[in-house]
């Protein structure tokens, strides 16, 4: 019975989340905000279904208690989450909200089957970051000195990346983190929004030859930075977020022309510098032959994504632990294996919804300091997805970073709450301004 029940389930949350994103670009589509709201409605509905079936398969196979007090513990704060938001943020893009709800209802899923200790971390950081950057969407909308800070924004992160570089925590070959009372945090995720900010004032000042140059210089700092710091992954976000940004503020081409040719020249470079880059590179064009070594994380993935198919194993069924460092770099090949094909297409699906209603609100936006946040930040955020997933599929090669708020780990998280919250922050500010007029 207990299989009949698995073999079912398994078949009925791929139903559910591809509802869910169906819902999630019909959105789009709608014209009054009563419609809207109705379909958020039901995507919540799936979402909270598919949540269930899933920790009804959880507990079933692994017969832990833990499982059902933790499941009404995400439940409850699913409720509080989406709740507190609708009650104090009137305008808040409800679209986003359960996004948010639906890529952490899919790291809750995939986690706890990896390991449940590490779940519940996550959740506990989860619940406090969600705490934490819960005021930011009034913070932006009433804060309107946001722009007077440009060199304290790209001052602050400069120096942030420089001390990691320095002293460090070694990681993998990279040194990407420091340890502070025994807690260690990943910087760049943060200044991955400094950054952003700065770029955006810089050029709300001005987009004359000269600021263009001064911003380049220091753009070029962060991702210089990152390159020695072995950080190869935001070095890459940093950069391309710099390329597109430049273009939108100025409207140049030529600007990105020599922008992606002196990318290439670098990367051509690095090559050559750096032996951990050429690892990388020979793991990807030709991982098989060193299937042992440097080989191995990437076939191990390949491996999972194609054991799962379409359908996928089922939980508890394939072997995900088999792939190093799953449950952060290569989480995305542990949904597949065990969730589906089709349930990681619908994940991308949601994400590049994410992104779309960011460029929506980077469009809307009328001041060019608030458009310019908003697309960085969006930039950020396609460009880290697409770098998880396409390493994991083997169609880059890996860069070591997380899918936001899928992955496992505390940093990632907390950033990418506060990029949500400030991209809130922005749609409410231009709802109450149509209001007003």
């Amino acid at each position: 019975m207990v299989n009949v029940i698995i073999e079912i389930s398994r078949y009925l949350m791929i139903l559910l989340i591809a509802v869910y994103t169906w819902l999630g670009f019909r959105w789009f589509r709608c014209q009054e905000e009563w419609q809207q709201n109705r379909t958020c409605l039901r995507q919540n509905a799936a979402m909270l279904i598919l949540h269930f079936l899933a920790y009804v398969i959880l507990y079933l196979k692994s017969e832990d208690e833990r499982m059902v007090l933790f499941y009404i513990a995400q439940v409850v704060f699913f409720l509080v989450y989406i709740g507190l938001y609708r009650l104090f943020y009137p305008y808040v893009s409800r679209i986003l909200v359960n996004h948010v709800c639906m890529l952490l209802t899919v790291g809750f899923i995939i986690l706890p089957r990896l390991s449940f200790d590490k779940a519940v971390r996550q959740f506990v950081i989860i619940v406090i970051s969600a705490l934490v950057t819960w005021v930011l969407p009034f913070v932006v909308k009433r804060f309107w000195q946001l722009a007077d800070f440009t060199w304290l924004y790209g001052g602050a992160g400069l120096a942030i990346l420089i001390v990691v570089w320095l002293i460090g925590n070694n990681s993998y070959g990279a040194q990407l983190s420091l340890s502070i009372g025994g807690i260690s945090f990943q910087p760049s995720e943060f200044v991955k929004i400094t950054y952003v900010f700065f770029l955006a004032a810089m050029f709300y000042s001005s987009t004359n030859f000269k600021t263009v140059a001064v911003t380049t210089a220091v753009a070029a700092a962060h991702v210089l930075v990152l390159v020695f710091s072995k950080d190869l992954g935001s070095a890459l976000i940093f950069f391309l977020t710099y390329l597109t940004v430049l273009f939108v503020a100025t409207s140049n081409p030529l600007y990105l022309v020599f922008g992606a040719a002196a990318g290439c020249a670098a990367s051509c470079l690095a090559y050559r510098m750096f032996t951990h880059v050429q690892t990388r590179v020979a793991a990807w064009l030709d991982p098989w032959s060193d299937i042992d070594n440097r080989g191995y994380q990437i076939t191990q993935s390949l491996f999972a994504i194609g054991t799962g198919g379409w359908f996928g194993m089922g939980l508890y069924q394939g072997m995900p632990y088999k792939i190093p460092v799953v449950e952060k770099d290569f989480i995305f090949a542990a949904v597949s294996e065990e969730l589906g094909g089709l349930f990681a297409v619908c994940v991308v699906l949601i994400c590049l919804g994410c992104f779309l209603q960011f460029m929506l609100i980077a469009s809307d936006m009328q001041a060019l300091f608030y458009k310019l946040i908003a697309f960085g930040l969006g930039m950020e955020y396609a460009v880290q997805v697409f770098l998880t997933v396409g390493g994991v599929t083997r169609f880059i090669p890996s860069t070591g970073v997380t899918l936001p708020f899928i992955s496992y780990g505390g940093s990632s998280i907390l950033g990418s709450f506060i990029l949500f919250g400030v991209i809130q922050g922005l749609c409410i500010l231009k709802k109450e301004d149509e209001e007003e007029e």
